[in-house]
């Protein structure tokens, strides 16, 4: 049985200023790449040490060998060209912040790991390893359970599949689904083995099913959306199958775009996707983002299988300012009216940093939000 982890949160952190600026000096060839990972390593134990300050139940690296949140599959992926992405989502509601910031949702440029404008074009070709370079080192040094994380396949071909270029190679969008979705499980497959305890799938394009004008996007496409996301939900299953779960919890994070300054691209409660989704959908956790009016109301969990993880993404990281923990307790107290209490676990409703302009929080600012986490995980579970 997969375990619950109560004070839970989506993976990356803003990255410290030596960190980027290790990053700007190998861009522009002054550093080598083992001159980076130094750098690397320094910062992922200095956010290592700001998870266990606050006690969260679960670690991760921050994300922080990385360009972008998904730029490890991009990386990894050959098959891309140069291209406007067919279906777009504007960013709104975000501020500008400094380079400094820090670098999990989604990459505003449309292309995991790529500077806008990238689609397939190509059969996809995998070259390396998607987190080889990420897992042994967080194993090592992490004090409790730890996560990796990558996007999902559904991600990858929504935001790399163009009609009139993808389909010069791929006789149908369900042909690239397909190919995505084999790279990725291969890359599963290999976590487990390595002993990873919590792998998380991030960012199915399911909400953007939502609104209506993206579903008229996809239909000028002569994409059916809801026929898209069944072959999606099929896609991401197919990731996750034949695996022995004793030991790992395999998870999916829903996102509503989490891009520099904290914009995000989609709106609009799960009910259009919820029976379909919730009942579908192989995993052991569902991490949901749950931190404002545009997520709509919990009813859509009524369809949610008794023993799946539904973790509340209440916090936001969108902003400093912290939550009450009277109106935290209140709202789970909601959601335990259609999931079972003992099936519920709390967390931020996305990273601190997606990008690695990242957020409008302090460094300090992270903290306190996994503590307001873990604190009101405690009097809420008793754990």
């Amino acid at each position: 049985m997969a375990t619950k982890y109560r004070a839970d949160h989506v993976g990356s952190f803003l990255r410290p200023p030596e960190l980027l600026a290790a990053r700007q000096s190998f861009v522009e060839g002054k550093i080598t790449e083992d001159d980076l990972r130094k750098v690397q390593d320094e910062a992922i134990l200095k956010v290592i040490d700001l998870q266990k300050q606050s006690g969260i139940d679960i670690y991760t690296d921050g994300e922080y060998r990385r360009d972008g949140w998904a730029s490890d599959f991009g990386e990894a992926v050959e098959g891309y060209v140069v291209g406007a992405p067919a279906v777009t989502m504007p960013f709104q509601g975000g501020v500008e912040t400094s380079s400094a910031g820090g670098g999990n949702s989604t990459n505003p440029t449309g292309a995991p790991g790529g500077g806008g404008g990238r689609v397939f074009g190509e059969k996809l070709k995998q070259i390396k390893r998607l987190t080889g370079g990420e897992s042994p080192f967080i194993k090592e040094h992490a004090h409790g359970a730890y996560k990796v994380t990558m996007p999902a396949a559904s991600y990858v071909v929504t935001r790399g599949y163009k009609p009139g270029v993808t389909d010069k190679v791929y006789d149908s969008r369900a042909a690239v689904l397909h190919d995505a979705a084999m790279i990725i499980k291969d890359e599963v497959i290999a976590l487990i083995a390595e002993g990873v305890p919590y792998v998380q799938i991030d960012n199915p394009h399911y909400p953007d099913y939502l609104p209506d004008d993206r579903r008229e996007q996809w239909r000028a496409l002569g994409v059916d959306p809801d026929q898209a996301l069944g072959d999606d939900i099929d896609a991401d299953n197919a990731c996750l199958r034949g695996f022995d779960r004793s030991d790992v919890t395999l998870a999916m994070h829903l996102c509503r775009g989490n891009g520099a300054g904290g914009g995000w691209h989609t709106s609009g409660g799960y009910d259009r996707i919820a029976e379909q989704l919730f009942s579908r959908l192989e995993v052991d956790a569902f991490l949901l983002e749950y931190d404002s009016d545009r997520a709509g109301g919990f009813e859509p969990l009524r369809f949610m299988p008794k023993g799946k993880t539904v973790v509340l993404g209440l916090v936001t990281t969108k902003a400093g300012e912290l939550e009450s923990q009277d109106l935290l307790l209140r709202r789970i107290e909601e959601a335990a009216k259609f999931v079972d209490m003992d099936d519920l676990t709390l967390s931020p409703q996305c990273g601190f940093a997606s990008t690695v302009q990242g957020n409008p929080l302090t460094w300090d600012d992270q903290l306190r939000k996994l503590e307001l986490v873990v604190e009101t995980a405690r009097k809420a579970w008793g754990a």
